[in-house]
């Protein structure tokens, strides 16, 4: 069955698209939540409009990534935790704490969900973390994790 897509539905397709779905699928899933709508002659031009609107929405998303990522690149996040023998830390440095300090130092507000670490920060010193700002826009955010006071 041919449906329009409402939202954007992962593995699916995205908002305005016309794809082919299993018609159990678009009546029992996709149709009652909203999510997507039976393909007709008249939807098509609604369909062209939505996804000129998620363009629209999407460029206006990816120009603030990019002055984001230029914001954060230059700056260093500074993380204290307690430390052990040998700079080794008691625990680790998560994403979350990280997330916090970015809000604290920059003011910037970051989900940790969209960070990821190669291995956990269990040392003093810099590290690199990746994080995603876009669907295809990435920044490496250096923190230095130094001994709590």
């Amino acid at each position: 069955m041919k449906v329009i897509l409402r939202s954007d539905v992962e593995g699916v397709g995205n908002t305005g698209d016309v794809v082919e779905v299993a018609s159990g699928y678009a009546q029992n899933f996709l149709m009652p939540k909203g999510l997507a709508m039976r393909a007709t002659q008249g939807a098509a031009s609604q369909a062209q409009a939505m996804q000129r609107s998620r363009d629209l929405r999407n460029i206006k998303e990816r120009e603030s990534a990019e002055r984001l990522a230029q914001e954060l690149e230059s700056q260093t996040i500074a993380v204290q935790a307690r430390v052990g023998q040998d700079d080794q830390l008691y625990g680790s440095v998560t994403t979350s704490e990280i997330a916090e300090a970015v809000k604290a130092q920059t003011g910037v507000e970051l989900d940790r969900r969209d960070m990821s670490l190669e291995e956990p920060i269990r040392r003093v010193g810099v590290h690199s973390v990746e994080v995603r700002l876009h669907s295809d826009l990435r920044l490496h955010l250096t923190v230095e994790v130094s001994p709590l006071d």
